[in-house]
Formats: C-alpha cells, sequence, structure tokens
C-alpha cells in the first residue's frame, strides 16, 4: 500500500477487512486467544530469567546501581516502544508488524527502500534472539557438570553439539506439534511464574545474611578504566535491556489471534507490566540474598546466578534444581521465538521479498504452520552456530545484535509516525487503543533510544582497549563461556 491510500475507516474493520485493505491474505486460522497471546509473548521475554542469565553484566558495569536504575530507565524505554506498537497493531494488526507499518507509513520515494531495512533489522534480531536462546540449555547443563566439578573445561564442539540438537527438536516440535498442543505456551507461562515465587521465596528466606540497604540501593562500582560513570551505566544497562528482548512476539501473531486489534495491544502491555514486576521483585531478592560478591564475580561456571542461588539457599542440590528450572524454560522461551520468528519470515516472503519467497510463503494445509520458513529460519540458526566452533567471541558479538537491531526496526515507524504529526489519516480516531498526547512521548522516545543503545552497547567496558576486551560485553551475553 502507497503512503496516503489510507481509509478512513480503517480502525472500524476487522483484521480480516483490514488485510484485505492492505492487499494482504492470511492463511493462518484464527485460533489464539487473548490470555494464550499473552503467554507466548511472556514466554518469549521471561524478563526475570533473561536477567538471571545476564545479571553480571549489570554487576560488574556499574553494580546493584545500574542493575535496579537501570531497569527503570529501560522500563521507560521499552514501555514507550511497546506503547507505540501497540498502538500501531491496533490499527494495522499484521503478521510483518514494525516493516509493514513502515511500508504504510513511509513516503511512496523511500517506501520500499525504508520497508526492506526495517524488515532485515526485524528480521535477523529475531534470530539474533532466537540462537541465543538456542545456546542456553547446554549452556546450563555444562554448567551444572563444572559446578560439581571446577576443573572441567568443556570444548566449544560441546557447547555445539548441544546447540544444534535443540536447534533441530525445536523445528520438529514446531512443524508436528505447534499447532496441536499450543496450550504449551500455557503451561510455559504458568511455570515460570510459579518458579518465579519458589527461588524468590527460597532465596530470601534460606539466606544466612543479607546485604545491606547502602549495597542494594547505592553501591555503585567502577573498576572499568573509564572515568565517566555515565557510560559504564550506559554499556551496563544492557542487562535490564534483556528483560524485553523479543518484545514484539506477539505482534507477528497478530493473524492467528482472535480479534487482534484489541486482543494484540493488551498482550504487549500485559508482558511489559508483569516483565518488570517480576524482574524487578526477583533482582532486590537476589541482591539481598547473595553473600559473597567476589564469588559471585569469579565464578567458574559461565552462570554467576549459579553461585548466587548457592550462596542464597546454602544448599548444592536447591541451586542445581533452580538452574534446572531454568533450562526449562528456556525450552518454554525457544518454542515461541521459533514460532514468532517464523511468522515474520513468512510474512516478508509473503511480499515476495526473499529469495524462494513462493515456498517460503506457503502455510502447509494440513499442519497449518509455515513449514519452509520454519526450516529456513532452522537452517540459517544452524549457520550461525558453526560460527561458535571458529570463534565464541563473533558468535556472541551476533546473537548479542539482537538488542540493537530490535530497537533499530521499533523506531522506524515510530519515527514515521512523528512525521505524519500522528494524523488521523494513519491513526484513525476510532482506533482500539488510544495514546492520545502521550503518543507524541512514546514514539520520540522510541526514536531516541536506538541510536542511544546502538552507540553505548558497542563500547568496549574496560580501558585500555585491546581485541579481547572490545568485544567484551557480548561475551558476557547469555553467559556464554
Amino acid at each position: 500500500m502507497e503512503n496516503g491510500e489510507h481509509d478512513d475507516q480503517i480502525g472500524e474493520m476487522s483484521p480480516d477487512l483490514v488485510l484485505d485493505q492492505l492487499d494482504l491474505q492470511s492463511q493462518m486460522k484464527k485460533d489464539i486467544g487473548p490470555f494464550a497471546i499473552l503467554c507466548v509473548g511472556f514466554n518469549i521475554c521471561n524478563s526475570w530469567v533473561g536477567l538471571a542469565a545476564t545479571m553480571v553484566i549489570g554487576l560488574e558495569n556499574g553494580g546493584s546501581v545500574t542493575v535496579i536504575y537501570g531497569m527503570l530507565v529501560v522500563l521507560v524505554c521499552l514501555g514507550c516502544s511497546a506503547l507505540t506498537m501497540a498502538e500501531l497493531s491496533s490499527v494495522y494488526p499484521t503478521a510483518g508488524g514494525p516493516y509493514h507499518w513502515t511500508s504504510i507509513l513511509a513516503p511512496a520515494k523511500t517506501n520500499r527502500v525504508l520497508s526492506y531495512a526495517c524488515a532485515f533489522f526485524n528480521f535477523f534480531g529475531w534470530l539474533s534472539i532466537t540462537a541465543g536462546v538456542v545456546i542456553q540449555p547446554g549452556q546450563f547443563i555444562e554448567a551444572m557438570r563444572i559446578f560439581f566439578d571446577p576443573d572441567l573445561a568443556p570444548p566449544a564442539w560441546q557447547y555445539f553439539l548441544f546447540y544444534q540438537a535443540v536447534n533441530i527438536l525445536a523445528l520438529v516440535h514446531s512443524i508436528f506439534l505447534q499447532r496441536r498442543i499450543h496450550w504449551v505456551h500455557d503451561v510455559g507461562f504458568v511455570f515460570s511464574m510459579t518458579s518465579f515465587f519458589v527461588i524468590v521465596i527460597t532465596c530470601l528466606s534460606r539466606t544466612s545474611s543479607y546485604q545491606t540497604s547502602e549495597f542494594v540501593w547505592k553501591n555503585f562500582i567502577n573498576n572499568t578504566g573509564w572515568k565517566s560513570d555515565a557510560v559504564v551505566f550506559l554499556t551496563g544497562m544492557a542487562n535490564p535491556n534483556f528483560m524485553f528482548a523479543g518484545i514484539d512476539g506477539a505482534v507477528h501473531l497478530a493473524e492467528e489471534v482472535t480479534n487482534a486489534s484489541r486482543t494484540v495491544p493488551q498482550a504487549l502491555m500485559s508482558t511489559i507490566v508483569i516483565g518488570f514486576v517480576t524482574a524487578f521483585a526477583f533482582k532486590l531478592a537476589m541482591l539481598y540474598s547473595l553473600t559473597n560478591f567476589d564469588q559471585v564475580l569469579e565464578n567458574t561456571t559461565g552462570v554467576p546466578i549459579y553461585e548466587i542461588w548457592y550462596q542464597a539457599s546454602r544448599f548444592e542440590a536447591a541451586a542445581t534444581v533452580f538452574i534446572s528450572i531454568l533450562l526449562c524454560i528456556a525450552l518454554f522461551a525457544l518454542n515461541a521465538c521459533v514460532e514468532c520468528s517464523s511468522r515474520l519470515t513468512w510474512a516478508f516472503a509473503r511480499d515476495n521479498a526473499l529469495l524462494g519467497s513462493r515456498f517460503l510463503g506457503q502455510v502447509h494445509p494440513r499442519l497449518q504452520v509455515p513449514v519452509w520458513a520454519l526450516c529456513a529460519n532452522s537452517a540459517v540458526i544452524f549457520i550461525i552456530g558453526c560460527i561458535y566452533l571458529g570463534s565464541s567471541s563473533a558468535f556472541n558479538a551476533f546473537i548479542g545484535s539482537g538488542l540493537l537491531l530490535q530497537q533499530c526496526s521499533f523506531a522506524m515507524p515510530a519515527a514515521l509516525l512523528l512525521w505524519h504529526g500522528r494524523s488521523d489519516t494513519v491513526l484513525p480516531k476510532s482506533r482500539a487503543f488510544k495514546l492520545g498526547p502521550l503518543g507524541w512521548v512514546a514514539n520520540l522516545i522510541t526514536l531516541l533510544f536506538a541510536p542511544l543503545i546502538t552507540i553505548m552497547y558497542c563500547f568496549p567496558v574496560e580501558l585500555p582497549v585491546t581485541g579481547g576486551n572490545m568485544s567484551k560485553f557480548y561475551q558476557k551475553y547469555k553467559t556464554s563461556r
């Protein structure tokens, strides 16, 4: 659809009529309800788990100040991104999400270039995030081995084999079982929430002593060589940023959701609220429960939260059970990531924007999933995993870029909304989700956050800069060793 061809009544249309207005055809069954789409969105982010896996980034770059107050900054910035997407999805509920919105909002002369750029930002962002989840089960398994045998040093090929095994299992599940047992997302949500309460209560009740409020709320650490504490804070803020990695998951299932123009915005907002509340409570509980900060930073497992749980529970078995829980939650998250990323690939192919679009844009008539899109994504994930054998730093640098790429894809439609002056032409008054004057603030913050993190998250976290520490942040992404 070219810019300026918008129907003033588009906000009153059903999602199916909106797709017709946008000259799109959905082959998907609409069988995902409000609770199910919330579960999918939450399972991808799993905010408290994302923070648990990357906690050392914040602790080493600013300490508890970065961990706690960085979460508030991220809440505002990613919350604004979610608000922007919620408003757009209430008008244009399509599986393409940001790149479709960019195509609709962009001027005719730049329409194709901008929508392609946004699509590839979103596409590779999702592949990066998915690859980051695929590597986790193997890391957690190896961490448990190292915990009981500290002298153990697993070679890279063992992580690689775990990675590819998980990748293949996820593909098989997504092709043959995804639509048959969609309730698995509901189970994942309930399991994550139950685990959250069990772990938090256990750590707070079992710890031998609590850290002081001075340590939790005011302890700022700068051993990086940077003179500016602001630089240290902003580079360390990547840790709280992970609590909303993949926040647009619900958007890419819009064409399979009942009453998507209302349900998808609700899922986005619920994911933000539930994610922040659980993540903030989890971080506070862990900071108050840890007893030896230096041991956390120097742990040999590659999973620092393992040491925190051991210190808090004072019981090896309890800490190991908690890591096993993280492993299970990672599998639930992976299931949701694979599903959402495949819908983005399918939507992109439906627009004839990829090589092999004739195949990638198909939906299997019996299985009701985009089989070719799933296979293509899995093949790319397989190739990304091969990078790990040559250089774990290069692998981690790629998957760490997911945060930057996803924010850039959110920023493009936000910028175009501002360019349109948020007019009724592109945001009909009858839309289901309205931001009003707050929309200007939300769109602007969404736009400005993209260049900020693109610059700051690429900074070396230590001075002087060497070939090894230039990408040290990425080396710690998702606890990769």
